[in-house]
């Protein structure tokens, strides 16, 4: 018998279509509506792989653009968000917020082995930072077009996004017997 014509004319994949018997290879019906199921199902898991990929990588950009910002371009509109019952100068917040920023945006993008470390991370980075965005509605400050209410509450109910997203595309929530952080998917 010549190597792999035992498991059918495709060389073993996938096994379960194509049976050969002593007389004739046939092909079952039940085993190819299970391969089709089995192909579909691989299908949605790769499209949801490259998805949450995807969506890690764009956060990642996001995250080191806004460390930027924090560090440039933005740095007195940041300034204005830190609480003022924090007993910190708030130069010194923004400009750490924003080195943070950038090293978990960096993160994101190149530590794949560690992703759902990472991820996590950033989620509760995303929850240290709320009060800032809480600071900025309840007092009312103008900064980076909120000059309203409505659009200081509307950034508010952004921020869980924030932290899904960082869950999500990481897959941080999954139980993996122990989050380890290993790449699984």
């Amino acid at each position: 018998m010549v190597h792999g014509e035992e498991a059918g004319p495709f060389g073993g994949w996938p096994p379960q279509l194509f049976a050969c018997t002593a007389s004739a290879d046939r092909v079952s019906l039940r085993s190819l509506v299970e391969w089709i199921d089995e192909v579909g199902t691989t299908v949605m898991r790769t499209a949801l792989l490259w998805g949450r990929r995807v969506s890690q990588v764009g956060l990642g950009i996001f995250l080191i653009s806004a460390g930027v910002s924090h560090l440039t371009v933005s740095r007195l509109e940041f300034q204005a968000q830190v609480p003022t019952w924090l007993p910190l100068d708030p130069d010194f917040v923004v400009i750490s917020s924003g080195i943070v920023e950038v090293l978990l945006g960096l993160a994101l993008v190149t530590l794949w082995r560690f992703r759902r470390r990472v991820g996590l991370v950033v989620a509760l980075f995303f929850v240290a930072i709320f009060p800032g965005n809480i600071n900025q509605f309840v007092n009312g400050i103008d900064a980076f077009g909120l000059n309203s209410d409505g659009a200081r509450a509307i950034r508010l109910l952004f921020q869980p996004v924030l932290v899904l997203w960082a869950l999500w595309s990481t897959d941080a929530a999954a139980d993996r017997g122990g989050g380890s952080g290993t790449p699984h998917g």
